[in-house]
């Protein structure tokens, strides 16, 4: 495929839209929908190098017991699913920042270690270009309500014999459901 053009269909506040163009090989026309967080994507450049917009926050206790793991009402399934803390990166933030940041937001815990933060990946290929960084850690403290208005989340730490049983009944996010039964079998 040879790219051709990029050109930006609508935005909001927090995604933007845009048609790729690209010549196939072939010789035909092929337009591509994608969805950004950027609102200035004007080259192929900035299509090929995203920023970095969130993180994706993989903790457990520090005994390695029980995964944290949170139910949220999301808007866009009109239903609840089970997933990771995760949140946007704030200017000037750096992911490790934003991981403390967001777990205490979302959860009330405190993120006493990071043990590996992982480059940045693509969150929703077929979509989107949006990155995002996993930050792996060990948490602690008393979890409490959700400080942030407009999300509805609930935390709450799990074992691995809770986890084995709940990634085949109940509904999750793809990242957080694979994660979970890996950790599960301790792969």
């Amino acid at each position: 495929m040879k790219f051709r053009s990029i050109e930006k269909k609508g935005g909001g506040e927090y995604l933007n839209r845009y048609d790729l163009h690209y010549e196939t090989p072939s010789g035909g026309e092929k337009v591509y929908e994608m969805f950004s967080r950027d609102g200035g994507i004007d080259t192929e450049e900035k299509l090929k190098h995203p920023r970095t917009d969130a993180v994706i926050i993989i903790v457990t206790d520090e005994a390695r017991e029980h995964l944290l793991l949170i139910r949220e009402f999301r808007l866009e399934l009109d239903r609840e699913i089970i997933g990771m803390p995760a949140g946007l990166i704030d200017e000037g933030e750096t992911p490790e920042q934003a991981a403390a940041r967001e777990l205490k937001e979302e959860t009330g815990l405190e993120l006493v270690e990071i043990r590996h933060v992982m480059p940045a990946s693509y969150c929703a290929v077929g979509l989107s270009n949006e990155q995002c960084i996993c930050v792996f850690g060990l948490a602690r403290g008393e979890i409490s309500p959700c400080k942030e208005t407009g999300e509805e989340i609930t935390a709450r730490w799990y074992s691995k014999a809770e986890l084995r049983e709940m990634v085949q009944r109940e509904t999750f996010g793809s990242w957080a459901q694979a994660y979970a039964y890996m950790w599960t079998i301790g792969f």
